[in-house]
């Protein structure tokens, strides 16, 4: 019999949190932040614009806690869809950046059996850390200010 249980691999996981953190600390002030501090900014990919949000929910000693989420989508002609929402959180003193949950989804489990009541998948968590991680580099590649830089 094979065993083809999802093995959680703490290395790539660690190393995901790592460059979120790397990511993220690009879009936040270098000054302490507080709760309810919050950011703007848009982001052009092609025709298609959208407004992204980084607010700050929780802020402590070693850890910084935002909800980062998408607005709206600019576009005159587009469908409206739901925008996704993530909460983060950072940890200042390991230089660590994780999501925690999204949209009302929390808890996340490192792995889940499969298949299981609320159908995620084994590397459910995984997933949500590397989703982070490519909408934080689209955020760094495409993204610009929506105050005026003087």
């Amino acid at each position: 019999m094979v065993n083809n249980r999802y093995k959680v691999n703490l290395s790539r996981q660690l190393a995901e949190c790592e460059a979120n953190y790397w990511r993220l600390s690009k879009l936040l002030p270098n000054a302490p932040v507080t709760v309810g501090d919050e950011w703007q900014f848009a982001i052009s990919s092609g025709d298609r614009h959208w407004r992204t949000r980084l607010l700050v929910t929780e802020s402590s000693r070693y850890t910084v806690t935002v909800q980062l989420s998408q607005l709206d989508n600019m576009a005159r002609d587009s469908q409206p869809w739901k925008a996704p929402q993530l909460t983060v959180r950072l940890y200042v003193d390991a230089q660590l950046a994780e999501v925690l949950a999204w949209e009302h989804h929390r808890r996340l489990q490192p792995r889940y059996a499969y298949p299981n009541r609320a159908m995620y998948q084994q590397d459910e968590k995984a997933q949500l850390n590397r989703f982070l991680g490519e909408w934080l580099g689209l955020c760094l590649e495409k993204g610009h200010s929506l105050e005026p830089v003087w």
